[in-house]
């Protein structure tokens, strides 16, 4: 009974305590009613991509809209070919064509919400990680329509976090509110990224773990991340995000 009590317990605090936190402060902020009334267009994060000869990648996340938008977040992929005017971006969304091709602008506000940076790549390497980041993109199993479940997965962050993998050399994890990351494609209960330097243990995007490099140790439960970093020194705290380098 003291093992089920402590349980209890750390869950509440570490996983619970956080996400109830953050769900007061979205109750009370302003934000958009619905879809229709947010802002979608480009926050200017990114160059013109015809005043920037070289390639480039960059992986963006937004907070979310509605209450789910007080625990998560949505991921995206963009690329730029060497010399390209204009930039490719991919969402994996819940509507109409699945994998969603430019649908938005490249750095487009997420229902009114600025994307935050995750990792961007350019130059020559950029230019040999695209063609990776494509395979990818054709390899992902749920592409149809109908392969999207907002939760425990998978969703728009299940699709980026099986690019991440796939191209470890991008050298990025989604943040800890990117709810279904650690879903693993095709209802595979482990997997270690291509390189072998991370590896990863769920059941079903539920309850698992994640260690390596790039993940330092991540413990996540019902689709909420805690964790330390010990490469770039951070914590990573449920629904709040990351903290650190």
């Amino acid at each position: 009974m003291k093992f089920v009590r402590r349980l209890f317990l750390a869950i509440l605090f570490v996983y619970l305590v956080p996400a109830l936190a953050s769900a007061g402060w979205w109750y009370v902020k302003e934000r958009p009613v619905n879809w229709r009334e947010a802002d979608w267009t480009s926050a200017h994060i990114l160059p013109k991509p015809g005043d920037d000869q070289d390639a480039a990648i960059y992986i963006f996340s937004a907070t979310t809209g509605g209450m789910k938008g007080a625990v998560a977040s949505h991921s995206w992929i963009v690329t730029k070919g060497k010399g390209d005017t204009t930039y490719n971006r991919y969402d994996k969304v819940g509507w109409g064509s699945p994998i969603r091709r430019n649908g938005y602008p490249a750095d487009a506000r997420w229902y009114s919400n600025t994307p935050n940076l995750v990792v961007s790549v350019k130059g020559d390497q950029a230019t040999r990680l695209i063609p990776k980041i494509e395979q990818a993109i054709q390899s992902y199993p749920y592409s149809k329509p109908g392969g999207y479940r907002i939760w425990p997965g998978p969703n728009s962050n299940t699709f980026v976090a099986h690019v991440l993998r796939s191209v470890p050399e991008l050298g990025a994890v989604l943040p800890p509110d990117a709810v279904g990351r650690d879903y693993l494609p095709e209802g595979k209960l482990f997997s270690v990224d291509a390189d072998g330097m991370d590896m990863h243990a769920t059941l079903y995007g539920l309850l698992g773990i994640s260690a390596g490099v790039r993940s330092g140790f991540e413990v996540h439960f019902m689709g909420l991340v805690a964790g330390i970093d010990v490469m770039h020194p951070a914590v990573k705290i449920p629904a709040l995000g990351r903290f650190g380098v």
